[in-house]
């Protein structure tokens, strides 16, 4: 078990049980008495109160009312957050607006630094822009919830992305390409990436992507993206 999911096992065995010993959550998530000591710590300073009480019937026992504090969120979720955001406000579409934005300002003071370094490099691969009124969004589909964490390994860790992809037609065809930068023309949303089995830029319209995977063992460099003067580069907050 990881200490993530260790720390959200002691919480719910606290909440559940109310008062708890150190050897009864060593034994519920199966380490050491020195261990559970150290999650305790890590918990509190996470924002959770834990009380020990010593003697016979003592232990630790969760306030209630304790909540947690720093964001456990992973650069995906947020970036995932950053973009809904700015894609309902490219469409106009954004009400309660300075509310969202304090929201995330107060997710993103809460990430550890490598999260945060990790997020800029992710935001500056994203790109805002208007549709064509002419676009035919008929076919518009869901988009397929792995997409994202998967671009985000292959993108951090410039990595090649092989998916499924299915043409304006329907034909469908095996792709590996290089991911180079997301492109929001709502509500389409694009996956931008050199492909170099046609040696040049491809979009690819991310509801039309399936089975995506990061491909070990591969690398490539960032490049340049010509996009059109109309199609902005987002500006993140993050100082």
């Amino acid at each position: 078990m990881n200490i993530r999911l260790r720390h959200d096992a002691i919480a719910r065995t606290l909440r559940r049980n109310g008062t708890s010993t150190i050897d009864e959550l060593a034994q519920e998530v199966g380490v050491s008495r020195r261990t559970i000591l150290r999650d305790i710590s890590a918990l509190r300073d996470q924002g959770f109160v834990i009380h020990s009480e010593s003697g016979r019937g003592g232990g630790l026992h969760l306030d209630p009312q304790s909540v947690q504090t720093m964001a456990r969120l992973s650069v995906a979720e947020v970036f995932a957050l950053l973009i809904s955001v700015s894609a309902m406000r490219a469409a106009q579409n954004l009400p309660f607006s300075d509310l969202a934005d304090a929201g995330l300002a107060k997710i993103e003071k809460a990430l550890p630094s490598d999260k945060v370094r990790d997020l800029r490099r992710f935001l500056d691969c994203l790109h805002i822009g208007q549709l064509s009124p002419h676009q035919d969004i008929s076919d518009l589909g869901p988009i397929d919830p792995a997409l994202l964490p998967a671009f985000e390994t292959a993108f951090l860790q410039q990595h090649h992305l092989r998916f499924q992809y299915r043409d304006a037609k329907g034909a469908q065809t095996s792709r590996q390409i290089e991911p180079q930068a997301m492109l929001i023309l709502s509500p389409l949303w694009y996956l931008v990436a050199w492909d170099p089995a046609r040696d040049d830029f491809r979009h690819f319209r991310m509801d039309r992507i399936s089975l995506p995977e990061m491909v070990e063992g591969t690398s490539f460099r960032r490049r340049y993206v010509p996009f059109q003067k109309d199609v902005c580069p987002f500006r993140e907050r993050l100082k």
